[in-house]
């Protein structure tokens, strides 16, 4: 039984790259978002700097003109790339685009990979996957969808709200989960945004602000599909979105080990060069135990990343193995975050320090892909039904 984790000369040779990508040509356009907001005139200057500097879409297959990474080797790139709130969006691998990416490699048909997966690879356009709905509709439980798709003709029409659709304001299409009058199930569909019946509202005024397009409302009102809009087979909606879920699930660990990474360092280099009370702030005990406690969460955080992301490596669907590792991931960069505020002080809760919008933007994370308390309900009903099995053979 051997466990490595060697990371390989070209996984290293990317990962170096980025991170001086990173630091190069992103982090000094941090402020200017900050300030003024993130706009798909930034994205695609920093997208073309991305491709420029050979560290385009990491996760993304070869054939298409990504990296073509082994999930498990992502993990290291996509840590690096989330250094920074804007990585992520500079080398297309941030959500929803990532995921939807992801999805799209393994269920679309040809002429729909044609058509929705190329582009978005190439970063000509951006999307967003639209379930959440407003209560009592699809939210912790996907099983609550209202959005109906029913048959007219040969093509469906799709009515139905949606809320908090991450990227709607500009994306160019939308996979839709709808209910379906043929089977009763969920289904996948594929809605242009130029279709009259996707309507996008108003955006939520949300805590975290580095999102291009906004957490916006979405009205399908009497959306008219033609038949080939079905996004894998109809009624197998949620299977097929679990295809999604477990890699989108670390990938969002992995980009936002890389925020808390950073926040943890700046608080450092922080509290190294910053005397208090006749000595470095870093030589102060309780001081040291924030910076000790930042340390082992970081440490146990990646493990149990790199673990899950080898397994659904090696092809496991990883559900509860992903659910575990959101969880722990989610919550320990949280803790790491927070503790990097109270380490760097007044100037923590700012902006200017990059720690105060980092805090800000992880926060959701304990509630996208899934709650944590639904997590814990989905690990603890696992693991009765084991104990029963193995109680009542």
């Amino acid at each position: 039984m051997a466990f490595d984790f060697t990371v390989t000369p070209r996984v290293a040779d990317w990962r170096d790259r980025i991170a001086a990508f990173i630091a190069g040509t992103v982090v000094p356009r941090e402020q200017e978002a900050f300030a003024g907001g993130v706009t798909d005139e930034l994205r695609r200057e920093l997208q073309r700097a991305a491709r420029e500097a050979g560290v385009w879409a990491p996760q993304a297959p070869a054939e298409l003109g990504g990296g073509g990474f082994r999930f498990d080797e992502t993990a290291v790139l996509l840590e690096e790339a989330g250094t920074s709130l804007l990585g992520p969006l500079a080398l297309n691998c941030a959500a929803p685009d990532e995921g939807n990416l992801h999805l799209l490699d393994m269920v679309a048909t040809a002429d729909q990979r044609e058509r929705y997966l190329k582009p978005l690879v190439a970063g000509e356009v951006r999307s967003c996957f639209a379930m959440t709905e407003p209560p009592p509709g699809a939210g912790s439980d996907p099983a609550a969808l209202r959005t109906t798709a029913r048959r007219s003709g040969d093509g469906w029409v799709l009515s139905g709200e949606k809320h908090l659709i991450t990227g709607a304001e500009g994306a160019a299409f939308s996979i839709v989960m709808a209910r379906d009058s043929e089977s009763g199930g969920a289904s996948m569909f594929l809605v242009d945004a130029d279709n009259p019946g996707f309507v996008v509202g108003e955006h939520a005024r949300t805590i975290d602000r580095t999102t291009v397009g906004g957490h916006c409302r979405v009205t399908l009102a009497d959306a008219v599909l033609p038949a080939d809009a079905v996004l894998g087979e109809p009624g197998r909606g949620f299977a097929h979105a679990q295809v999604r879920l477990a890699p989108a699930r670390l990938t969002h660990c992995m980009r936002w080990l890389g925020a808390a990474r950073r926040a943890h360092e700046i608080a450092v280099e922080r509290a190294v060069e910053r005397e208090v009370f006749g000595a470095p702030l870093a030589d102060q005990g309780m001081a040291q135990q924030l910076i000790a406690d930042n340390e082992i969460d970081l440490a146990a955080a990646r493990a149990m990343m790199w673990h899950t992301a080898w397994q659904l490596a090696q092809g496991s669907r990883g559900t509860e193995e992903s659910s575990r590792t959101k969880v722990f991931v989610s919550e320990a960069v949280s803790r790491i975050v927070d503790r990097a505020v109270q380490l760097a002080g007044g100037m923590g809760t700012s902006e200017e320090l990059v720690i105060g919008r980092i805090y800000a933007d992880i926060r959701a994370f304990r509630i996208y892909d899934g709650a944590s308390e639904v997590h814990r309900m989905s690990i603890a009903k696992r693991v009765a039904r084991r104990t029963r099995e193995r109680l009542n053979p």
